[in-house]
């Protein structure tokens, strides 16, 4: 006998990409550690955007749109992560300017049905040369353009 197991749907908009919490990620409770989730939704946006071809190796001058700084990041806790393992980040974009971006996360179960925690973060494309706001290329806005949530 086999028995269906209810999945969450897929999300409405944005990406949901599966990100892996070890052991050394936990803290002494055996929670994970509240610096780690900037660190894992960071891993989840590089392996994203390296996908669409938009990757940083080594030369700022060569970087194009992966040369940008953060301008602000908020997050807030809703559930204690208690397990080593399988999880995913729910990543998509509430506004893509000339400049800067805003994207929305959830660190959730690799399902998404279980959101341990949700954030934003603000990100501004920077001129190599004088680290100066720059416009994001025509090739990125449309990549982004994907992820954008479809009211924002």
């Amino acid at each position: 006998m086999t028995v269906d197991v209810p999945t969450a749907p897929a999300p409405s908009h944005g990406r949901l990409i599966p990100v892996t919490v070890h052991f050394d990620d936990l803290d002494a409770l055996g929670l994970l550690h509240n610096a780690r989730y900037p660190l894992l939704v960071e891993r989840a946006w590089t392996e994203l955007w390296q996908e669409k071809g938009i990757r940083f190796e080594g030369d700022w001058a060569a970087a194009g749109d992966a040369c940008n700084a953060v301008r602000e990041f908020r997050i807030g806790y809703e559930a204690p992560v208690t397990r080593t393992g399988a999880h995913a980040v729910h990543l998509w974009l509430d506004r893509l300017g000339t400049t800067g971006l805003t994207y929305g996360l959830r660190f959730c179960s690799p399902d998404g049905a279980v959101t341990y925690a949700r954030g934003s973060r603000v990100l501004v494309r920077l001129d190599a040369g004088t680290l100066r706001p720059a416009p994001w290329s025509e090739a990125f806005r449309a990549a982004a353009r994907e992820l954008l949530r479809p009211d924002a």
